[in-house]
């Protein structure tokens, strides 16, 4: 049996081994890939505050029992849940030009620290861009930055997904906030 030529399954064997090794580079080289689209976009949020029924764009429709619906609730406002159709501008001017609306809301979830959660759309309609763009997730607030996911959107946006770095832009009170969103798009139809 000396010199016997290697079999098959040997041969077979290393191919596949070959074939994996080369599908985890090709995975590897896919989560590398860049933005097929950014776009960075302002919005402000000015809440209802039982005086400035005017110019509020976001009003509170739930409270934890020891609130009310026109202030928030104390230390993290825990329990408050708040609706909003906020401008969306290209700069952090509160007077300049919308390019379109932040539609949504968001609640309180701590009693500890400030931090929030979010799901709401941008309905986007300017010469640049019509649509839609989903966003969900997590917004620890005391953060610098943090992230929220990109999940779908609509028209120039159609089947999107990404990232949206959020920073808060300024913010006075319990009143006015301005977020700036980075959005980084990977999945562009």
């Amino acid at each position: 049996m000396e010199g016997k030529r290697p079999t098959p399954i040997l041969f077979i064997f290393f191919f596949l081994l070959f074939l994996s090794g080369s599908f985890a580079m090709a995975v590897k080289k896919r989560n590398q890939l860049k933005p097929c689209k950014n776009l960075l976009l302002y919005f402000h949020d000015i809440i209802y505050n039982g005086k400035n029924a005017a110019n509020s764009t976001s009003a509170i429709v739930g409270a934890p029992a020891w609130g009310n619906r026109t202030i928030l609730a104390g230390h993290s406002h825990f329990g408050d849940m708040v609706v909003f159709d906020d401008p969306i501008t290209l700069d952090n001017n509160l007077h300049s030009k919308p390019v379109g609306r932040a539609q949504g809301f968001y609640f309180y979830d701590r009693k500890e620290i400030f931090t929030a959660w979010f799901a709401f759309s941008f309905v986007l309609n300017s010469t640049d861009y019509k649509g839609t763009i989903n966003f969900a997730g997590a917004d620890p607030l005391m953060n610098k930055t943090r992230d929220i996911s990109v999940i779908g959107g609509t028209g120039d946006f159609f089947m999107t997904r990404g990232i949206a770095t959020v920073s808060t832009d300024s913010f006075e009170g319990d009143v006015y906030f301005r977020l700036r969103l980075d959005i980084k798009l990977y999945e562009c139809y």
